[in-house]
């Protein structure tokens, strides 16, 4: 069961990889825009969202064991960042990219707050941050698409 909780947290293998978290935010950013196209869901992506949540948390808090508090190994909380970060916002190249370099800002510097979070227990302090970020990410481009 460890290596199915590695492999989720890890997505598969991309947390072995240098700059590991912003490869699966990009990898996320291309997954998003294609099941997007195919769905039209705006319902199925906040789903979709929600239990990568779910399961990140749960898979992160089982590899801590192993890996570590908040091993650089498990990207799935960055996976889950970047799909709040793309709810509701429009596919196209230029928000999809303006809310990956917003997310991975929020979540490499970790202003507002966002750090207090990894202090949280387990697997929520592993998601916490990144799912913070994503929604900081989230609010500035709305404001932004509001704006003009």
């Amino acid at each position: 069961m460890m290596q199915l909780y590695r492999a989720i947290a890890g997505c598969l293998g991309i947390g072995y990889l240098k700059g590991g978290g912003s490869i699966a935010a990009a990898i996320t950013c291309i997954a998003w825009v294609l099941l997007q196209r195919e769905t039209g869901s705006s319902g199925m992506m906040i789903l979709v969202t929600v239990i990568i949540i779910a399961m990140g948390t749960w898979c992160a808090e089982k590899v801590e064991s192993a890996w570590g508090k908040d091993s650089n190994k498990v990207v799935i909380d960055e996976v889950a960042g970047m799909c709040v970060s793309l709810l509701f916002v429009p596919i196209t190249a230029e928000w999809v990219t303006v809310s990956f370099l917003l997310f991975r800002f929020f979540d490499i510097l970790k202003p507002l707050y966002i750090r207090k979070t990894e202090k949280l227990p387990g697997g929520m302090g592993v998601m916490a941050d990144d799912v913070l970020s994503g929604i900081y990410a989230n609010l500035l481009v709305q404001l932004v698409r509001k704006l003009f």
